[in-house]
């Protein structure tokens, strides 16, 4: 063969291999739109000049454009520039460049027929044809519905917390009027048993309005440090039950731990009647002494303990639930906790656990 011959040879060869690899771009460009046509959310394939390759027909419908219309044009000049957004240009340029992913980028458009809306995009390089022909992926969602509705979550919340300090304020009040009347009847009346009854009814409106008092700034079903609510509801038990003469003290320690508003409502009416149980029957004819509330918690249980140094139980004294009212309502939060009820002698006085967990 000449030397002509083989130079042909070698420029058919090249030339052959040009058309076979323009045909495999060509096929895989068909296959693209194809794919990208059968697309549901709007999706939009750009070349490395952000000009329009492919588009799914969401997009379309979205935008009301045409295809044969829009591809080959600016991706920000689509829609007379809606998307034409500060820094979104330079953005999907920096996907091209450095081969950047960008996930969830909110923008808001105003759209044909749809109004003012907000879009998270997502882009990605999806294939490198030729190194100077990228193409880049980028999809829209419209999440307006969704911020619509967070929107109205949080205003519902607001409108419930509102609602829900209003009742508290209106509940607090309500406790305090029934408070001073029961104050009122218990000097009026002569009757010591009548006395009795009305000072327990008295002290125990005082526990609910105290416990009511110290989760009045707790959101409904969040969550609230035990330690400094426990200090400051044995503070207010302390001003409320025990007369300035008196010798007596209510103090607290815990170690840190969070629980529930609801649970907390329980653990404060149990420190309540432990406390006003300890006060009408371990400290008699006036004597002083302390009592203590301890919390203890960790990741497997807690143990709330109320204990003071008072006289101790008398012998005839059984099972906790034989005082009275105040332990039938101790034993009932406490099956609400999951928990159990612990009664030990110290020396002196006596000492009530309630225990949830290991």
């Amino acid at each position: 063969m000449t030397q002509n011959g083989e130079m042909q040879t070698r420029i058919d060869t090249k030339r052959a291999g040009v058309l076979a690899h323009r045909f495999e771009l060509d096929r895989r460009n068909a296959l693209a739109h194809a794919i990208v046509a059968t697309i549901r959310e709007p999706l939009i394939v750009l070349d490395g000049d952000l000009r329009v390759v492919a588009a799914s027909g969401s997009f379309y419908r979205l935008f009301q454009l045409e295809a044969e219309t829009t591809q080959g044009c600016l991706f920000h000049e689509l829609s007379g520039g809606q998307l034409s957004l500060p820094g979104l240009h330079q953005l999907l340029e920096d996907v091209i460049r450095h081969n950047m992913v960008v996930e969830g980028y909110e923008i808001e458009i105003d759209l044909p027929d749809a109004g003012r809306r907000c879009m998270l995009l997502n882009a990605r390089l999806v294939l490198e044809q030729e190194e100077s022909h990228p193409a880049l992926l980028v999809a829209l969602q419209d999440v307006t519905a969704r911020h619509e509705a967070d929107r109205l979550k949080d205003l519902l919340l607001q409108q419930q917390k509102t609602l829900l300090l209003e009742t508290q304020h209106r509940v607090a009040n309500s406790l305090q009027i029934i408070a001073s009347i029961l104050l009122l009847k218990l000097r009026t009346v002569t009757s010591d048993e009548a006395r009795l009854h009305l000072l327990d009814a008295h002290q125990r409106v005082i526990a609910v309005a105290t416990v009511q008092q110290q989760l009045r700034e707790v959101d409904f079903g969040g969550r609230i440090e035990i330690g400094p609510y426990l200090a400051r509801l044995c503070e207010s038990l302390a001003k409320s039950m025990i007369p300035g003469e008196r010798g007596l003290t209510v103090r607290s320690v815990a170690t840190g731990n969070t629980t529930l508003s609801g649970d907390a409502v329980s653990l404060g009416l149990i420190v309540t009647e432990l406390v006003i149980n300890a006060l009408k029957h371990g400290f008699p004819d006036g004597r002083d002494g302390q009592i203590d509330v301890a919390f203890d918690g960790n990741e497997t249980g807690w143990r709330l303990s109320i204990s003071d140094n008072g006289v101790g139980r008398h012998p005839e004294q059984g099972r906790i639930a034989r005082v009275g009212l105040g332990t039938s309502i101790v034993e009932a939060l406490a099956r609400q906790l999951d928990a159990r009820i612990e009664l030990s002698d110290e020396a002196p006085g006596t000492r009530v656990s309630i225990v949830h967990g290991a």
